[in-house]
């Protein structure tokens, strides 16, 4: 009975989590219909590539929280929580420092940065960069929410997170006709309403007397979640700056398919988030868990769905959104299916890591730094830039390296699982 009542637990919490960053997703999702309509196609892939660049931007913050969630589900006695309240305070004045020397080295960079990206409004880096510092912050307190297991709250965070966002872009972008710096200012409003919740719901872990907080043995866990997180982050992102860098033409397309791609990664990440503070509980007290195996069940089946729905009606998201980005419909199919993988390892890497299994990070770098070097070498061998294949030859490499990751996270997680088999058996 406390097998089917803590099965029946994760699938509630799970569900409301579906629903909840399914919602705030669908917001995200809508702030582009306006963005396609009203922004010049040049304008739009530039929006499209700053919020990769925030993705990218996010690789330290998704650890914080990884990390938050972890020492917070361990927070079980006063001493736990005091250490806890350390920890936050000194990530808070930590972040702030690293967001400001980030500020002044994008500032020597600038005209580079610029030129690559092919940014015509220098306020829409500095609106993206003045975005980064509540993205640093927020993850903390979404952390604490997580391991608190206070789903609840850290829903409506989600759901605030992309309501405020298209509410923003309507004025900012409909009402006053602003472009991509506009629209990287929404993203902005729609994260300080979600922080304004995080702060809220999370005083009693920052507003109490804080323990000693030790910098060693805390870097020493951030790290290797940071690279290893950061791994699959990189994967998610990297193409749509590749392809403003490279590319002379149809960047506004391949965002738009690239937008709906993504989309099902973000749709079945729900899963992850909330199975992780159950396996790092389950972990600390050596009880077993089915967990891993219901959501890598789950996620198969919605992801699948969801890229199967692409392969049918690859046309009607373009309807909906810019009817002009028809041309790139052949080109979601593939895209959807290569970013399938990236869905099994989200939850499979995320059980890795709530289990301290860490040997498996230096080999998802080690993938992320080839699929950065794969890449290049594409840029520099495509000759036209602009057509068809050559966006479908970008999206391979992405499904190719998706792949990598996917069969080195099944490999690590197999291997663990043989080992302390027998280890038990010989037990």
């Amino acid at each position: 009975m406390k097998s089917q009542s803590g099965g029946m637990t994760f699938f509630r919490q799970s569900s409301w989590m579906i629903l909840a960053v399914t919602t705030s997703g669908v917001f995200m999702w809508a702030v582009h219909v306006p963005a396609m309509r009203m922004m010049p196609e040049a304008e739009y892939a530039i929006f499209a590539v700053l919020l990769q660049v925030l993705n990218l931007m996010m690789i330290p913050a998704l650890a914080l929280q990884t990390v938050f969630a972890k020492q917070s589900a361990a927070a079980i006695d006063d001493e736990g929580r005091a250490r806890l309240t350390g920890a936050v305070r000194g990530l808070f004045g930590a972040t702030s420092i690293l967001w400001a020397l980030s500020v002044v080295i994008i500032y020597l960079l600038r005209d580079s940065l610029l030129l690559s990206l092919k940014i015509t409004n220098p306020a829409a880096l500095w609106v993206t960069m003045l975005t980064c510092l509540p993205m640093l912050w927020l993850p903390i307190l979404e952390g604490i929410l997580q391991g608190n297991q206070n789903f609840l709250w850290l829903g409506w965070t989600n759901i605030v997170k992309g309501l405020g966002r298209f509410l923003a872009v309507l004025i900012t972008v409909v009402l006053l006709a602003g472009y991509a710096t506009a629209g990287v200012t929404a993203v902005l409003l729609g994260i300080v309403f979600a922080l304004m919740i995080g702060v809220w719901q999370t005083r009693d872990s920052w507003n109490r007397t804080a323990g000693a907080f030790e910098w060693g043995p805390w870097l020493s866990r951030v790290i290797p979640l940071t690279l290893g997180l950061g791994a699959t982050q990189f994967m998610f992102a990297a193409d749509m700056i590749f392809v403003q860098k490279y590319f002379d033409d149809g960047r506004g397309p391949y965002a738009a398919a690239g937008t709906i791609a993504r989309g099902i990664v973000a749709f079945t990440g729900p899963l992850a988030m909330v199975m992780f503070p159950k396996i790092v509980r389950s972990a600390a007290r050596s009880e077993k868990t089915n967990l891993l195996a219901q959501a890598l069940g789950a996620t198969a089946l919605m992801g699948g769905a969801a890229a199967l729905g692409c392969t049918l009606f690859p046309r009607l998201p373009f309807h909906i959104l810019k009817p002009e980005f028809l041309p790139i419909a052949p080109l979601l199919p593939w895209f959807a299916w290569c970013m399938w993988p990236l869905t099994l390892s989200n939850v499979l890497v995320s059980n890795l890591l709530a289990r301290s299994k860490f040997s498996v990070v230096p080999w998802l770098l080690l993938i992320a730094v080839g699929y950065a070097g794969a890449l290049m070498f594409l840029g520099n061998r495509l000759e036209h830039k602009d057509n068809m294949n050559d966006f479908k030859s970008v999206v391979q490499v992405l499904g190719c390296f998706n792949l990598l990751v996917v069969f080195t996270a099944v490999f690590f997680t197999w291997h663990g699982n043989v080992k302390n088999g027998i280890a038990k058996h010989a037990g």
